[in-house]
């Protein structure tokens, strides 16, 4: 009776073990499972080697700013290849295209392509690369939205379309300068995404056909993606916009709580970020603002606001937020910089996690911070094509080693850069530029 007791879990342990780790170790979506640019996988190393470390495998791509996503043995990359115009980055005007954007779903383990799901699609915006929203996967089903406003529902399988829509034609939205950029956030049935406009700044979709559920918000759609947050005995879905953060009801899109913080030219852009009961919020030109979440209903007070060198203002990433301090890439000084949640006072400041080659004020220098379980330690994208660890403290920034993973192929204010977030799976980074995607072992 023993033994076959002993026998029927060792068989229920096998059965339900490599469902378990499937889902661990994924990174079906922008900024990791839970949206929270947290890396939890164990068996990880805890820094880089001066011997650097293994590329397992490089497969060309197209250009884009979307970062990669990977489930079920499956990395998914969005991209968009031109057939007519030229890339130019000017912030002040926009460029036109001819071409495509490219779903392309590659082997997770050999780098092999699968399928390629692609759609003719015309530029009309600045920073014309490609897309900028990481894909989202759902069981097996992956979601993307381009750039001129294509959102679309495919099979993990084989790429074959399960249903779309267009921002742009079948909402009347503007669309945004630097395109749309609002990753589509799945919860329960719904999907959720900035669209812009009256009544209608952001939309929940059915997620298995696509027919609106509702609308909600007057504003334009901005570039910050929506998230689901338990706080104040309630669920509140977290629009970020070009003049507010929102809390709404997810499933009928009521507003909760609503702050004023208005970002110079609608750049909303990075995640609000929680530590306990409080939310730092930040936009372009000196904006940000911290809040106290209510505990006992959906509510949000008003802490601090930021004022010129003082706090956090990211753009291109999202700062962290952990044990009461700030860690991230100020758009306006372009290094990476330590504040403290408190008062937003500035601890330190570097440039080697952004562009080491710098040491004075670099517009838009970007490093995309994430953080390795909860320890101190994190991994660190930089715009220049390095992969870092460092250890990040209130005291000191501490790296652990460096290494260099592809080339910045972008430019912007006369320098080279890789702006894509990457993602982190299977003891392995994807990281892509506009030419390539490389998997990088991470074991230990």
């Amino acid at each position: 009776m023993l033994a076959s007791n002993r026998i029927t879990v060792a068989l229920l342990c096998l059965t339900l073990w490599p469902l378990a780790n499937a889902n661990a170790d994924d990174w079906g979506q922008w900024m990791g499972p839970n949206r929270d640019g947290v890396y939890r996988e164990t068996g990880i190393i805890n820094a880089i080697p001066e011997s650097g470390l293994k590329v397992k495998w490089r497969m060309p791509i197209k250009s884009g700013y979307a970062g990669p996503a990977v489930a079920d043995g499956k990395v998914f990359v969005f991209d968009y290849e031109a057939t007519e115009g030229k890339v130019v980055n000017d912030y002040g005007s926009r460029a036109q295209l001819a071409g495509s954007e490219r779903l392309v779903a590659f082997d997770e383990a050999t780098g092999k392509q699968l399928w390629t799901h692609e759609y003719d699609c015309p530029y009309n915006i600045s920073y014309p690369s490609g897309p900028r929203c990481t894909p989202t996967v759902d069981g097996d089903r992956v979601y993307i939205l381009g750039s001129e406003g294509d959102l679309r529902c495919v099979q993990t399988e084989d790429g074959s379309l399960v249903w779309k829509k267009n921002l742009k034609n079948d909402f009347g939205a503007e669309v945004p300068m630097w395109g749309f950029a609002s990753h589509p956030l799945i919860d329960g049935d719904l999907l959720y995404t900035m669209v812009g406009g009256k009544g209608q700044g952001i939309v929940a979709f059915d997620k298995l056909t696509g027919d609106v559920k509702w609308k909600s918000l007057d504003c334009a759609a901005g570039y910050c993606p929506p998230i689901i947050i338990e706080k104040g005995g309630a669920r509140q879905l977290i629009a970020f916009n070009p003049t507010s953060v929102a809390s709404l009801n997810p499933a009928d899109g009521k507003q909760y709580w609503s702050v004023p913080i208005e970002s110079l030219y609608e750049m909303s852009i990075v995640r609000p970020m929680l530590d306990g009961d409080f939310m730092y919020v930040c936009g372009k030109g000196n904006q940000s603002v911290m809040l106290k979440l209510d505990s006992t209903k959906p509510a949000a007070t008003e802490v601090w606001r930021g004022r010129p060198r003082k706090s956090i203002y990211g753009a291109n990433a999202t700062p962290m937020f952990v044990d009461g301090m700030l860690y991230g890439a100020d758009q306006d000084m372009g290094c990476l910089i330590a504040a403290d949640g408190k008062d937003g006072t500035r601890l330190w400041q570097t440039f080697d996690a952004t562009n080491p080659a710098e040491d004075r004020k670099l517009a838009h220098g970007t490093a995309f911070v994430t953080r390795m379980g909860d320890t101190n330690r994190y991994l660190i994208m930089s715009e220049v094509g390095d992969l870092l660890i460092s250890e990040l403290t209130r005291e000191k920034y501490t790296p652990h080693g460096r290494f260099h993973v592809l080339e910045p192929t972008g430019t912007t204010f006369g320098r080279s850069f890789v702006w894509s977030h990457p993602a982190y799976a299977n003891k392995t980074a994807y990281i892509r530029n506009d030419e390539e995607i490389v998997a990088v072992d991470l074991s230990k």
